[in-house]
């Protein structure tokens, strides 16, 4: 994998309509995690920790669509592994969503 490949994210949406953020781990543990999201730009930046910021963009309308109905995003860094089978949820955190 190059290092462009863990830059990568995607959003899950249950069978309730609560959306869900995948990303690779970062460096650091999260710190009062928040999201700002641009419905018109279809874009969001997460504040992960102070001075670490994560731009979105291209979030797909199901997707915007259910975080304008919630107050918090599930968010889960998982592991980089050689094999895809191995990989495990390091964090799991709430970000609250801003706009």
């Amino acid at each position: 994998m190059t290092g462009e490949e863990f830059e990568t994210y995607d959003f899950l949406i249950n069978d309730e309509d609560e959306a869900m953020l995948l990303l690779y781990v970062r460096e650091g543990e999260p710190q009062n995690a928040s999201i700002e999201v641009d419905q018109e730009a279809r874009s969001a930046v997460l504040h992960r920790r102070p001075g670490d910021d994560i731009f979105l963009d291209g979030i797909p309308e199901d997707v915007l669509d259910s975080l304008a109905d919630a107050d918090k995003l599930l968010v889960c860094e998982l592991s980089i592994e050689e094999d895809e089978k191995d990989t495990q949820i390091v964090y799991a955190y709430e970000a609250e969503i801003t706009d």
